[in-house]
């Protein structure tokens, strides 16, 4: 059976795939094993849980904190706050546990549930497997007095919001600034600090009501933040997803700026500033070249990982290096969050504004994009992706003909019968033309 699991914690479709069932159960099982290893060895164990606005997050946080109680913990309900305040509050308010549900950046019929332990980092692999292998097993129960307590955590949203106020380095007096909050976590948190941080903020995305999270708007839609950007006259663009761990951009004249292109200027700003641990950058292999040969150019050292935030942090932690994240709009910054921070990356992002004097659209020019084509190549024998020795001859020649200029990358799906192939060149043309061939071999010998 495939692993429940996945790089970011459980998803699927809430009330069929994510039922309140097993929800509690996941809640149980992992009370159980965090037990069992120790984490609430000598004190009443306490987990904090926080949802997006989702109309299913209501019943799926009842389950969560019911299975929790009926394990012994005792519960702080956080109510509607992003990913990254979950994770800071489980660590600020000394918790042995942190629960979030959240689907990301998915439709409003997903969700998912997502564990962090006490230090705010999610549950390593070998814990999720361990989890999930006890779904279900029979237990013992407390009674009496050993059952969990429940009650709000009033004061989640100003104790966040005051922590974000304390890293950015400047005022953002002056600023005027459009936030898309994508209907999402971050409604109320991100215009409140942004606020508070000196802007002038335009709010658009702010009005959650259940079910149109991510619907047309947020990271994943970026033209009613163009278009509002524009409209305003605003100086720059944040948009978030919907549990406000991504953060893109757009400039006062309407272009994106990519997770790329914000690492890229998040980088130098740190640098200057020395704050750059081994002036060293993580970042996933579908980060596009242009950005490698910036930073190269720049002096700063790129380490690649694979895709997903989760492997970005670990090989941080492993270098320890302080900056990292993904094309998608993740980013890491490990002296403040354990985690993607959306509106933390957006507070820099327009600190960095600020302090050097510059436009969004200059500072984006730091690095040049290059073409990059994807296409998902469906139905095909994704494990021979790997070991195909015509599918490894077609590359290389692909590579060759590209030189320095360009790169190929194919990357089986995780999840689904599904081979991704994509291509940087010179050329959006030239990307497309060796995109399509090799996606044609793939079928060919894959299929």
């Amino acid at each position: 059976m495939a692993r429940l699991f996945g790089t970011d914690g459980v998803r699927g479709l809430a009330n069929r795939d994510l039922t309140a069932p097993l929800a509690m159960d996941l809640s149980v099982a992992a009370a159980r094993v965090l037990g069992e290893q120790g984490a609430f060895k000598g004190h009443r164990p306490v987990a904090v849980v926080g949802r997006d606005p989702r109309a299913s997050g209501e019943f799926l946080e009842a389950a969560v904190v019911a299975g929790l109680a009926s394990a012994g913990v005792d519960v702080l309900r956080l109510g509607v706050l992003p990913t990254p305040a979950v994770a800071h509050l489980a660590h600020a308010l000394d918790a042995d546990l942190g629960v979030m549900l959240s689907a990301s950046h998915n439709p409003a019929p997903d969700n998912g549930i997502k564990f962090f332990d006490r230090s705010g980092h999610k549950l390593p692999d070998e814990l999720e497997d361990r989890v999930e292998a006890r779904l279900g097993e029979a237990w013992e129960p407390p009674t009496g007095a050993g059952v969990g307590r429940v009650r709000e955590a009033h004061g989640a949203v100003e104790q966040y919001v005051a922590h974000l106020l304390t890293t950015v380095p400047v005022s953002l007096d002056g600023l005027r600034v459009v936030i898309d909050c994508a209907n999402g976590a971050s409604s109320d948190v991100a215009p409140e600090a942004l606020r508070r941080a000196g802007a002038e903020v335009i709010t658009i995305g702010t009005a959650p009501d259940g079910l149109n999270i991510n619907s047309g708007c947020g990271s994943t839609h970026l033209e009613a933040l163009q278009k509002a950007v524009r409209e305003h006259g605003a100086d720059a663009g944040i948009a978030n997803d919907g549990d406000a761990d991504r953060c893109l951009a757009v400039t006062a004249g309407g272009e994106v700026v990519d997770g790329d292109q914000i690492m890229a200027i998040l980088a130098l700003d740190l640098r200057e500033a020395g704050a750059l641990a081994g002036d060293t950058v993580v970042a996933t292999v579908m980060s596009n070249l242009g950005f490698k040969l910036a930073m190269r150019e720049a002096g700063i050292t790129v380490v690649e990982t694979a895709v997903g935030d989760r492997y970005v942090l670990e090989a941080m932690k492993e270098g320890g290096f302080g900056f990292g994240g993904e094309q998608s709009g993740h980013v890491i910054m490990l002296d403040h969050a354990t985690t993607g921070d959306g509106v933390l990356t957006g507070l820099h992002l327009l600190a960095a504004m600020v302090r050097r004097g510059r436009p969004l659209d200059e500072l984006a020019k730091v690095m040049t994009r290059l073409p990059q084509v994807l296409i998902n190549v469906k139905d095909v024998d994704r494990d021979r992706a790997k070991t195909s020795p015509e599918l490894a001859a077609a590359v290389s020649a692909a590579e060759a003909d590209l030189g320095d200029t360009g790169r190929v990358l194919i990357r089986p799906s995780g999840t689904e019968p599904m081979v991704r192939v994509m291509v940087e060149a010179a050329s959006e043309t030239q990307a497309r033309s060796v995109a399509e061939h090799l996606a044609g071999v793939v079928r060919t010998t894959l299929g």
